[in-house]
């Protein structure tokens, strides 16, 4: 988004109703006008805040990202034994990642890649490596606490959160399967956590 925009309830409005449109529409099929009806909002007032739907779909993928991202923070406690905030951290990553949103940017990321790759970036930056450096913030501390033995930390961020998706994210991009039960889901996450500790547990 270009600097110097005034944020304020249109503003949210027009994220909001940009979110619906594009997750039931997807990025290509979505007009301007129906998001400014779903906005509650004139054109006018949209494309004063953005030049073009590229503009408004990189800001809807960043706010959504960094919506969830605090959301994390705020439930994890880092104080708690490792095996709890890895617990916690799995839980949020299978959720991000099999959510419509995530699933929907994906495909974009995908199909858009050659006309549109700003988009990955943007999304790559927000999303998995804002996680990233998170995790990575959170095992330093669990490293210096001794409650891991961790010699190349971004490494093992990397593999933890590849541990929590299994096969889950890779049938639901493909949709050989969309929606999973609590019993798939923690086999997932017990098996992630259990995994990791066993490298790298102290």
């Amino acid at each position: 988004m270009p600097d110097g925009i005034r944020r304020g309830r249109k503003y949210d409005q027009v994220l909001i109703g940009a979110r619906d449109v594009f997750l039931v529409h997807g990025y290509e099929a979505a007009s301007v006008d129906e998001i400014a009806r779903a906005s509650g909002v004139s054109k006018a007032t949209l494309y004063s805040y953005f030049p073009d739907k590229q503009h408004l779909f990189i800001e809807v993928v960043r706010s959504e990202c960094n919506r969830q991202a605090d959301a994390a923070v705020e439930v994890i406690a880092p104080d708690a034994p490792a095996s709890v905030v890895l617990e916690q951290v799995a839980r949020h990553i299978l959720a991000f990642v099999l959510s419509d949103f995530a699933q929907a940017v994906f495909r974009v990321c995908v199909s858009e890649a050659e006309r549109f790759p700003e988009l990955g970036r943007a999304f790559y930056e927000s999303g998995p490596r804002l996680g990233h450096l998170r995790l990575v913030a959170w095992m330093q501390s669990a490293v210096a606490e001794g409650k891991l033995a961790i010699d190349d930390v971004p490494l093992a961020a990397d593999q933890f959160a590849e541990l929590c998706k299994a096969s889950l994210w890779t049938k639901s991009f493909f949709g050989i399967q969309t929606r999973f039960s609590k019993a798939e889901v923690d086999h997932v996450i017990h098996g992630a956590v259990a995994t990791f500790l066993a490298r790298y547990g102290n």
